[in-house]
């Protein structure tokens, strides 16, 4: 069989990989039930759907296809960004609050697109800190400094 679209082979055996890779760490961590949920229950079930589209991806990578896609290159500089976007964020959760880090966070990535611009970077990071706001601090009730912890020294 041949490789008709390479975007799709090569997003499925990525989607394929993590996936593995979730259900087999979520192994040692008891998964329980849906109405009884333990700690490995979301990243195997998650784990599980991502392997599942990862699957489909890569089947249909195979069909034939109208026009046959060239295989894409590796684009360094966009995935640089992105890495380094996720670890200042780890790095400045706890200094900078929630707030300023997730807006810092979907503005710096959204610098790794060739199609960035300012205006719609910029409602993003609103629009994701109001969601992230309220998924972790109201509804999960995480303990996550929303604020800066600005001491004077």
């Amino acid at each position: 069989m041949r490789i008709s679209q390479p975007k799709d082979f090569l997003t499925g055996l990525m989607f394929l990989f993590f996936g593995a890779a979730a259900m087999v760490l979520s192994r040692g961590l008891t998964i329980g039930t849906a109405a009884k949920m333990g700690p490995g229950y979301f990243p195997f079930v998650l784990g599980l759907l991502l392997a599942a589209l990862g699957a489909v991806l890569l089947w249909r990578s195979l069909l034939p296809a109208k026009d046959r896609e060239s295989w894409p290159s590796l684009q360094l500089k966009p995935l640089a960004i992105v890495l380094l976007s996720v670890f200042l964020f780890s790095q400045i959760l706890k200094p900078f609050g929630l707030l300023l880090s997730t807006a810092l966070l979907v503005v710096m990535v959204s610098k790794a697109s060739h199609e960035f611009r300012w205006r719609e970077a910029l409602a993003n990071a609103a629009v994701l800190v109001v969601i992230v706001l309220a998924v972790f601090v109201y509804f999960l009730k995480f303990q996550i400094p929303v604020w800066p912890a600005f001491t004077a020294g």
